[in-house]
């Protein structure tokens, strides 16, 4: 957190915090949702702002609920989360970053829903894989050690009975071999203990 933010923090303690105005996409975007966005369920416009970018992602924390929130100034404000807390991206070498290339990412678990969706964590962080560079991670995974065809992908994430051990292997992380697990994303919410939506208690 930076110190500016400490220092407000300490000089205005009470005040209010902000809910449903900050978004998190799936694909990483922060976006800014106004009245008009919250009434209409729109997603809101993207930030582009590299130095507000920068300022959110070095301020971005999670309370003891699991909700997620942008410590803004005085203000802590709380975050929509299309997804996960956080977005991966692959990297040009073959391996994963966080936010945009903010964070580097050295995942130890991976997850793959029935929806094809691909989740990484290590520790407590959770983040997705953009849709965006699924494509470019499917020649990255294996079953029982094998190239998979995109068939028997899906067989194996439509059927739990099916054998195999599903792997994946970056190549820009040599050595680097996550086995795979079937997972819906409402058991990764209960097992990372995030909230998509936080809401004031009066609100819900």
């Amino acid at each position: 957190m930076d110190d500016i933010v400490k220092a407000a923090m300490a000089k205005w303690p009470n005040v209010p915090h902000c809910y449903g105005w900050l978004a998190l996409d799936a694909r990483g975007n922060w976006r800014m949702r106004d009245e008009r966005s919250q009434t209409l369920n729109l997603p809101g416009d993207i930030i582009r702002h590299p130095a507000l970018l920068a300022f959110i992602n070095r301020n971005y924390l999670c309370n003891e609920e699991g909700c997620w929130y942008f410590q803004n100034g005085p203000q802590r404000v709380y975050v929509d989360l299309e997804a996960t807390p956080y977005i991966a991206n692959t990297t040009a070498n073959g391996s994963f970053a966080l936010q945009h290339g903010e964070q580097a990412f050295t995942p130890e678990l991976a997850f793959l829903d029935p929806q094809g969706r691909l989740q990484l964590s290590s520790g407590n962080t959770l983040a997705q894989l953009d849709d965006r560079d699924l494509a470019l991670c499917l020649p990255w995974l294996t079953l029982d050690q094998q190239p998979v065809s995109d068939e028997a992908l899906l067989q194996w994430l439509e059927d739990a009975g099916t054998p195999g051990q599903l792997q994946l292997r970056p190549p820009g992380a040599p050595g680097m071999c996550l086995e795979v697990q079937r997972c819906e994303q409402a058991q990764l919410m209960r097992e990372f203990g995030f909230v998509q939506k936080p809401r004031a208690a009066e609100q819900v």
